[in-house]
């Protein structure tokens, strides 16, 4: 096993620094004993300001992890509703070129050795995806459309644990990436004619003679409606019994399916629509008239009358998906768990939700309007020890690197997050990584979905992360350089440099520390915890010893549930 510590010194800071606020619980929002309690007023300003911890702690939320030069810009901007309105206005990342590169499926099959895994590496996996993902959340000044893109990925998922198929997975990201601010009913239009989704869950080629019914349900279940009616803050609606009502029949998910049949794959280069090697993964699917149900159908109160065209079938679907008063509940609820709360109380919910209905100009699911409402509610600016919400991997991941002022092309991410339990577009099933409603282990009725990750092998492989990242991450480490084998890999370089400029004073490094991890709640016991740990770290030479005693403190606060757990 790898040693966890880094020496007697500060693995007694760390126990203190943890003891100093009674404990470390990790899970979606219980309160650890005897913990002190943190003012619902910290880091907050006079009306038209903002503070630099309020920032920092909005950071979290709406980014891949604050950095000080993201904390500084929220607070020039005195407000996060200014900050996020000019997030609105920019778009620099992109998976489009990936997507712009659809091959046939034998295009490697001439090829032997490293060049075949390169060529299948390319342009049959994930990897080139996930590096770019890690390298635009690292660097990318869109932080808040890529945030919101990641948590449409795991409401609205297609997993390439199944498809292979690079260009494929860059198109149907970029739909979430590209309506992130958009409008809903695009991202589902866009989605249910999308041919990655289409291989996915078998729309593609389904056939009026069998209708395949996987889309049809996953819509429903997953993407819109959900299984159960809901009042308008997402709470189960009741019958007399006291039970819960279904929200759709089998019967609706066969009709649904009847209405989605007759779409199949783009083919490259003009090919035969039978040619199954020149599958265009870079456009939606196209018509095969002669295997479409032309046929009356009825679902969730909607019919389609007979000989509707292909169009107006999937129109009616995804109107009717879009339109359904659950909706708004359902998605809001899925999106405020991703972005801020895990449990969100059903007045929060329900307030999204009134704006995912009417953005106050009669428009429905006006995704910036929802955002906006998700982010600046009572609930989410509150600060409080009890509305927690574990870091899932990924964001563990990025926080941390962005904090220290990581540079990357992502491929040193793609060697760790798997271990942790999230690798991104390789969600294990189409209901994520984690169900929504997985419970907090002793959290009286609370939830925390990213705790279903938390098994001993992963719980090791977080904890060994952020040491290896820490103390162990001097740019000579191995998983930082550029792979030779990868034509646009460039390396993960860490910044150390902008530490060591804090010089001799530990202070600087705490205080540092204290608002890029900890948004400004470290204790003064913690404080003194952490400094006598650093002092404890000698070296002759300068600039080494402040190096070294920065990744001692950082490595104190990452492993701490101080930073695992947002609050």
């Amino acid at each position: 096993m790898r040693k966890q510590y880094f020496g007697t010194a500060a693995a007694l800071s760390l126990s203190v620094f943890l003891s100093a606020c009674g404990g470390g619980s990790s899970g979606g929002g219980a309160k650890p004993a005897s913990s002190p309690a943190i003012p619902d007023t910290i880091g907050m300003a006079p009306t038209g300001e903002i503070l630099p911890d309020e920032a920092a702690r909005f950071a979290k939320q709406a980014s891949f992890g604050p950095t000080p030069e993201l904390i500084d810009a929220i607070v020039a901007k005195r407000s996060v509703a200014a900050w996020m309105d000019e997030q609105f206005t920019l778009s620099s990342s992109s998976y489009a070129d990936l997507a712009a590169k659809p091959v046939p499926s034998t295009f490697c099959s001439t090829l032997t050795g490293q060049d075949l895994t390169n060529c299948n590496r390319e342009n049959f996996s994930a990897t080139p995806m996930q590096m770019r993902f890690y390298a635009n959340a690292i660097g990318g000044q869109d932080q808040l459309r890529q945030r919101v893109a990641f948590a449409l990925s795991q409401i609205v998922v297609a997993s390439a644990v199944d498809v292979g198929n690079t260009a494929g997975l860059a198109t149907f990201n970029q739909i979430l990436l590209g309506n992130a601010f958009g409008n809903y009913r695009d991202i589902l239009q866009a989605v249910t004619l999308n041919p990655y989704m289409g291989e996915y869950l078998d729309m593609a080629d389904s056939n009026k003679s069998q209708p395949n019914e996987n889309y049809a349900r996953e819509l429903m279940q997953l993407f819109s409606v959900g299984t159960v009616l809901l009042n308008p803050d997402g709470t189960p609606q009741t019958d007399n019994d006291g039970a819960t009502i279904p929200t759709y029949s089998n019967t609706d998910v066969k009709e649904v399916a009847r209405a989605l049949t007759g779409w199949t794959y783009a083919r490259l280069d003009s090919a035969a629509l039978t040619d199954n090697s020149k599958r265009d993964w870079s456009k939606p699917m196209v018509m095969y008239a002669t295997r479409f149900d032309t046929g009356s159908k009825t679902f969730l109160g909607r019919t389609v009358p007979v000989n509707a065209s292909q169009q107006a079938n999937v129109d009616a679907v995804v109107d009717t998906m879009f339109n359904h008063p659950n909706t708004a509940p359902y998605i809001c609820k899925r999106l405020i768990q991703q972005l801020t709360l895990a449990n969100p109380t059903p007045a929060y919910v329900g307030r999204v939700a009134a704006v995912f209905a009417n953005n106050g100009s009669s428009v429905r699911g006006d995704m910036k309007a929802v955002i906006r409402a998700i982010y600046l509610d009572s609930e989410a600016r509150t600060v409080s020890q009890l509305p927690g919400k574990v870091k899932e991997p990924v964001l563990l991941a990025t926080s941390l690197a962005r904090a220290i002022g990581y540079q990357t092309d992502g491929y040193a991410f793609v060697t760790r997050d798997a271990g942790m339990g999230q690798a991104p577009f390789r969600a294990p099933s189409v209901f994520n990584f984690y169900p929504y409603e997985f419970p907090l282990p002793q959290g009286a009725g609370l939830l925390s979905p990213v705790s279903k990750l938390m098994t001993t092998s992963t719980t090791l492989a977080r904890h060994n992360f952020l040491y290896d990242w820490t103390v162990g991450g001097d740019g000579a480490r191995g998983e930082f350089q550029k792979q030779a084998v990868i034509t646009y890999a460039t390396g993960t370089t860490p910044n150390w440099a902008a530490w060591e400029a804090l010089g001799s004073d530990d202070g600087k490094i705490v205080d540092r520390i204290n608002l890029v991890l900890l948004n400004g709640t470290m204790t003064k016991d913690q404080r003194q915890s952490m400094l006598t740990a650093m002092a404890a770290v000698k070296n002759s030479n300068a600039a080494l010893q402040t190096r070294k005693r920065a990744q001692v403190a950082l490595y104190i606060a990452a492993s701490s549930p101080f930073f695992q757990v947002d609050r």
